[in-house]
């Protein structure tokens, strides 16, 4: 089980430039750069909060539970890897889980995530379920997976790895990845190109609020979006 991995660390100010921005308009500017594979399928915030998450994978590999191996006693190992995890995940990092999309068992439950929450983790996404969702519903700590899902991960879910390279919802994901979510979901944007994206993604948004004045004013879209000489123009002559 690995616990160190190098990577560099996201800019305050690039931080703050995701926070503005959706994760529709980060994927079509990842789409334009093409990365298609980043948006993680099939998970969704459960919070009743409108709650924004950004910031940088902090990754748990399972592998299929096996019967004589994962039963309660496990939990009392002060090495399980679900346990370290919760941890040892750095205040502002995201704890990403790798359950291979099996949400017919939970990933964690009330208890782990609010010492998650505690401890300032920036986030937990996960492609299975998770236990006590009324609960984690509450909670101010983002929370992003399958569905609610009563049984107890070690059912299905055996935990091997921490801070490797892994795949959640179909998207691989590396340990220091940007991770940003929303009501719509959450995408991965690798940490390389986080800066560029970011900038570019705050440049489209203002666009795209242009084109809404517009089309609410009853303007049509063709010519508008993606726009013509003369929408590009009046839109650079307003925003001189």
């Amino acid at each position: 089980m690995s616990t160190t991995y190098e990577y560099e660390k996201l800019k305050d100010s690039t931080k703050e430039l995701l926070d503005l921005v959706s994760t529709a308009t980060l994927h079509t500017a990842l789409f334009k750069r093409g990365f298609r594979n980043t948006y993680i399928q099939g998970v969704h915030r459960i919070n009743t909060a409108k709650v924004k998450m950004v910031g940088q994978a902090f990754t748990l590999r399972y592998i299929p539970a096996r019967e004589d191996v994962d039963t309660v006693a496990a939990f009392k190992d002060p090495k399980h890897p679900q346990r370290v995890a919760v941890e040892t995940v750095p205040p502002g990092m995201i704890l990403v889980n790798d359950c291979r999309q099996d949400a017919s068992a939970a990933s964690a439950g009330s208890i782990l995530l609010t010492r998650l929450q505690y401890r300032e983790c920036a986030g937990f996404v996960s492609d299975a379920g998770i236990r006590d969702a009324d609960t984690a519903a509450e909670m101010a700590l983002p929370i992003f997976c399958a569905k609610p899902s009563a049984p107890t991960n070690l059912t299905k879910h055996h935990g091997v790895d921490i801070q490797v390279p892994i795949g959640c919802g179909g998207v691989a994901v590396n340990p220091g990845d940007v991770l940003v979510g929303d009501g719509d979901g959450v995408i991965v944007i690798p940490l390389e190109i986080v800066d560029d994206i970011a900038t570019e993604a705050v440049a489209m948004e203002r666009f795209e609020s242009y084109v809404l004045t517009k089309v609410g004013s009853g303007s049509q879209v063709i010519g508008l979006y993606p726009p013509n000489e003369e929408a590009l123009a009046e839109y650079n002559r307003l925003n001189k």
